[in-house]
């Protein structure tokens, strides 16, 4: 992905130099408190990968890095490429204005109103203030333990955050909500699904339209966050940790699902492709 040197988004909340001082823990008002999840909306359950680390813990004084320093430049790229994409979408194929959302990047534990943000917990999106976290440690375990290497399986995670804040800019993150607060457990997990694979699917048109405006998609990106969604997969991660897969868990999709809703949304191009809650087939 060529990114050096280009737009950077001025809707980057940067914590890390402050960040440390909070008290990590879990994702709060979503009935998933007692375990640490990449947050409610994108979510990776990472903790058979983190056992030996307690929630609720102390995060260490943050300290600044010349890695840190350039990966905030690569999520600002990215956050103002999905900007643009996201402007012309929404212009084009609705006839309405894309409010773009802020991307808080923290390092260590920060706080939320949808509770607390830990580098164990990874990347989410929060309706409440419209905003996604993201401590950007989180792409070293993506590639080093979840096996998603390159920098376009990075820009995938961000595509995917803020594919959530086009969902509840369209009004379709609370009215799926407002169903799951009314239905059976694993009614609510299949719903969670659905949503999952529709931002995915939106990632997907973010890809698409960025290769057509920016041409900066090199040889191999496309792949890199395919294998990324693959990697996410509730079926793969539940395997990695040396667990049956059990579809009626299953919050995120199947690495088959994710992936599939990914091209879904590259190959056609528009909101009406990826409308995840009217296909009878996920």
């Amino acid at each position: 992905m060529q990114w050096r040197g280009r737009r950077e988004s001025r809707n980057i909340e940067d914590r890390r130099a402050r960040s440390g001082a909070g008290r990590a823990g879990g994702i709060g008002g979503v009935g998933l408190i007692a375990v640490l999840v990449v947050g409610y909306f994108l979510g990776i359950d990472l903790t058979p990968l983190l056992q030996d680390q307690g929630g609720g813990q102390i995060a260490p004084q943050a300290e600044m890095t010349q890695a840190d320093e350039t990966m905030g430049k690569f999520v600002s790229v990215t956050l103002a490429d999905t900007e643009e994409v996201w402007a012309q979408v929404f212009q084009s194929q609705l006839g309405r204005t894309y409010t773009p959302a802020t991307l808080v990047l923290f390092k260590g534990a920060t706080g939320s109103p949808c509770g607390g943000a830990s580098g164990a917990s990874g990347p989410f999106y929060c309706p409440d203030d419209k905003k996604a976290y993201l401590d950007t440690d989180f792409f070293v375990t993506l590639e080093r333990q979840l096996g998603a290497k390159g920098d376009f399986a990075a820009a995938y995670v961000v595509a995917h955050e803020i594919a959530h804040h086009v969902q509840n800019e369209l009004g379709i993150l609370s009215r799926a909500n407002e169903v799951r607060a009314q239905v059976s457990q694993a009614e609510s997990n299949a719903i969670s699904v659905r949503i999952e694979l529709q931002a995915d699917c939106f990632a997907g048109i973010w890809a698409r339209t960025a290769q057509a405006k920016f041409g900066a998609i090199e040889p191999g990106d496309l792949e890199e966050a395919v294998n990324a969604a693959r990697q996410i997969g509730d079926d793969t991660l539940q395997r990695n940790a040396g667990k049956r897969p059990n579809p009626h868990s299953f919050t995120h999709g199947t690495s088959d699902q994710r992936a599939r809703w990914f091209v879904t949304g590259f190959n056609a191009g528009t909101l009406a492709a990826c409308d995840t809650f009217s296909a009878n087939s996920l």
